[in-house]
């Protein structure tokens, strides 16, 4: 009952360790996807912005500016349409076909960046209308690495786009002109440069956490793996487990019960001669037929020992020995020391069998004349011998399978067995297992 508690307690905290797992990688997954989200948009506007304030710079220029200014398509239209043209070229090869193919790299990037600069500035001695293109010079400057370069090129951009808009004469500059345009300048510099600083000193660690959130995702998908794995390991031992408790239950009751009644049908057929003899070795076969039928039952409800049902294990191992002592004609005695306790079902059950398998090698095998059953509660332990006088054995011959068997059912309990035997010696059979109470 309490490996059956264990068992059930370990899948209910694997269960609830999957949960939580499971919980993380969804956080985690959510969170990775929040994060690629805001990088797309970045990108997108990386890569339209310019474009899109090329395309709304030129579009008003030639439909509002130039007729507005009273001058001809030629020659200054066609001039704005050629520079409109190199830079469409220059920001397609220099910025859009590398972005798509994440080609970018620092020296072409600022030699694109200046290009497009220069363009910006010729643009806006034709018109002011191409400030709005200008702007696009302050997104292409967080693609320059490293990020001090980035800074240079958000200062020229400011540089280009105010002198133009303020009329600023870099050649007779008024004091206050050029005060308010160094302070417009400044001002626009640290507020935009401080993005460029603040994503240069955040991505390398945002590069190590989605790194580290990789790892974590891999590692939870391994152990989801490990733990499919285990469960599958844990079914199959419990299985192999369940085979061995019913062929050691098998062995215990149906089989002994089975040779007990062919040794007394036997002994029958060779007393048949004898008046009266025959009635008492079929009464004790049918004795034994009715045992083994009730264990058969008890075995497929899964239940303890008849004898156990109806007493603790001290009590049990009297009725045990003293049912066999009749039935074999040995004298057999049972003694009990220390404090008896209550035990666990599956510690009483395994005691009870390896007397039960002791006392059936002893009729089979040991032709003993006195036996001796001993069950000792020492306070964290409990002990339980079973000696004969029989004739003993080798220690090759310690190889059947009721001793196999015996072992395997102290040892899924915590404790071990140990045979002792000399040929002409007789046989000492010790079982030692853990005092562990009901329910513990």
């Amino acid at each position: 009952m309490t490996d059956d508690a264990g068992a059930g307690a370990r899948p209910r905290a694997s269960a609830h360790e999957s949960a939580i797992a499971g919980e993380a990688a969804v956080a985690n997954r959510s969170r990775l996807a929040w994060k690629e989200e805001q990088l797309r948009v970045w990108d997108l506007l990386q890569l339209f912005t310019p474009w899109l304030l090329l395309t709304v710079s030129t579009t008003i220029y030639f439909s509002w500016v130039l007729p507005a200014s009273g001058e001809r398509f030629w020659p200054e239209g066609t001039s704005v349409l050629g520079l409109v043209a190199v830079s469409a070229l220059w920001m397609l090869f220099g910025h859009t076909l590398p972005i798509k193919r994440r080609a970018l790299r620092p020296v072409p990037t600022a030699l694109y960046f200046v290009g497009l600069l220069a363009l910006c500035v010729t643009l806006m001695t034709y018109s002011d209308i191409f400030l709005v293109f200008t702007i696009a010079g302050f997104f292409h400057a967080y693609l320059l690495k490293p990020w001090p370069v980035g800074m240079v090129g958000v200062l020229a951009t400011s540089v280009a786009l105010n002198g133009a808009s303020m009329g600023v004469s870099f050649s007779h500059p008024s004091p206050a002109a050029l005060a308010e345009f160094v302070l417009i300048v400044a001002v626009q510099t640290a507020a935009i440069g401080a993005g460029i600083l603040l994503t240069a000193r955040s991505e390398p660690e945002e590069r190590k956490r989605e790194k580290l959130v990789a790892r974590l995702e891999a590692a939870l998908h391994e152990n989801a793996g490990l733990h499919a794995q285990l469960v599958a390991q844990a079914r199959e031992s419990g299985a192999q487990d369940e085979r061995q408790r019913l062929a050691g239950e098998i062995h215990d009751t149906l089989a002994q019960g089975l040779a007990g009644i062919i040794t007394q049908l036997q002994a029958a057929e060779r007393a048949a001669s004898a008046r009266g003899e025959t009635e008492e070795h079929v009464t004790r076969a049918l004795r034994l037929a009715r045992g083994s039928l009730a264990e058969a039952r008890r075995s497929v409800r899964a239940l303890a020992p008849r004898e156990l049902a109806e007493a603790h294990l001290p009590d049990a191992l009297r009725t045990l020995t003293g049912r066999w002592s009749r039935d074999e004609g040995v004298s057999a005695h049972v003694e009990v020391t220390g404090a008896s306790e209550p035990l666990s079902p599956a510690i009483e059950v395994s005691l009870f069998r390896v007397a039960q398998e002791a006392l059936t090698n002893v009729a089979k095998h040991a032709d003993a004349s006195r036996v001796g059953v001993t069950l000792s509660y020492t306070g964290t332990e409990v002990l339980l011998d079973v000696r004969d006088d029989g004739r003993g054995f080798a220690k090759s011959a310690d190889t059947g399978f009721g001793l196999t068997s015996m072992r395997q059912r102290i040892r899924g309990v915590g404790g071990h067995v140990e045979v002792q035997s000399t040929p002409g010696e007789g046989t000492s059979v010790s079982a030692r297992v853990p005092a562990i109470a009901p329910g513990a």
